[in-house]
């Protein structure tokens, strides 16, 4: 479970607990599965759990940035962020693009989209 994306459906929304290290090793396995999950069910909104989550490279931030895009900006945001995390979301710009939350809670029940 350490290395591996969990997936966790609430309504239409798609909740994507992230491994210990988000990075070009697993980003394709991320990509491919979303992709087949996003076909198949209804999800108008992604939520990304970054609570296990302590390094993340450019390739971490590119699946984020496709994952914006492709949910028509707006519906996409994360929670559970590390510091060092943190400083990588902040210097490519996704805390502009992205809300963040402080639970899983709040991220799901929150009516901001």
């Amino acid at each position: 479970m350490e290395d591996s994306f969990v997936y966790e459906a609430k309504g239409p929304t798609l909740i994507i607990h992230l491994p210990k290290e988000f990075d070009h090793h697993n980003c394709r396995n991320l990509r491919y599965e979303t992709d087949l999950l996003m076909a198949e069910n209804y999800v108008s909104r992604i939520i990304f759990d970054f609570t296990r989550t302590r390094f993340m490279d450019s390739s971490g931030i590119g699946v984020l940035l496709n994952r914006y895009k492709q949910m028509k900006a707006g519906h996409t945001s994360f929670y559970g962020a590390c510091p060092q995390v943190m400083r990588v979301l902040k210097v490519a710009g996704i805390l502009g693009l992205m809300h963040q939350y402080e639970s899983k809670e709040e991220a799901i029940y929150s009516k901001e989209v």
